[in-house]
Order: structure tokens, then sequence, then C-alpha cells
């Protein structure tokens, strides 16, 4: 959501200074999933793919709190969410997880 607003042109200067910073962070440090299995969130073969950080990633959940800021500065609801068991793991390393979402009876996602 964050990378939409950025992309719309929608964020202050110190916003943008804090999203790219903090995208480069994240892209410098840890692996993107898509750099691994490049299929990982396409939405044909995984639809609603969705990443979630291991809660032992301590550094990379203390940064989501900046995001979650610089969202509801935008009028955008961004709640932080914990679960052991998220959905079908499709992706994982020793920081992250990609999963497909549990469905609800009637064959929604929650």
């Amino acid at each position: 959501m964050a990378n939409e607003l950025a992309r719309q042109g929608r964020l202050s200067e110190d916003q943008y200074r804090f999203w790219r910073t903090d995208n480069d962070w994240y892209d410098t440090n840890y692996t993107n999933p898509a750099h691994v299995d490049p299929a990982v969130y396409d939405r044909e073969l995984h639809p609603g793919a969705v990443a979630w950080f291991k809660s032992s990633a301590h550094d990379l959940v203390e940064r989501v709190d900046g995001y979650r800021e610089l969202l509801a500065a935008h009028g955008v609801d961004c709640q932080r969410l914990e679960s052991a068991s998220p959905g079908r793991v499709i992706y994982e390393d020793e920081h992250q997880v990609v999963v497909m979402p549990h469905e609800e009876p009637g064959g929604r996602t929650p």
C-alpha cells in the first residue's frame, strides 16, 4: 500500500524519504521471495499470496510501525496481525514466509 502511494506521488518529502530509505534497507538486508521463486506472487498460481515476517525477525518487524504511521496519515487502515498459522506456506526462509491464506467456509479468505 505504501508503494502504491509512492507510485501515485502522494507522499510528502519526509514520507517519501522514509519510504525510500526503509524499502532500500529491506532490499539490501533481506531476501525478496520473488527473486528466489519468480512465481511466488503469480496471481494465477497463487492468488492472494501474502508475506508474513517471522516473529523471530525482530529487526524486520520493528520497522513495520513506520509504514503503519505513513499509511494512517493517508487514511489507510493497517493493522499488525500475528498468527501461528497464517496459511499454506509456499515460500519460507529464515526471516519470512509467503502463504496462501486459509479459506473460510464458503471459499472466502479472511
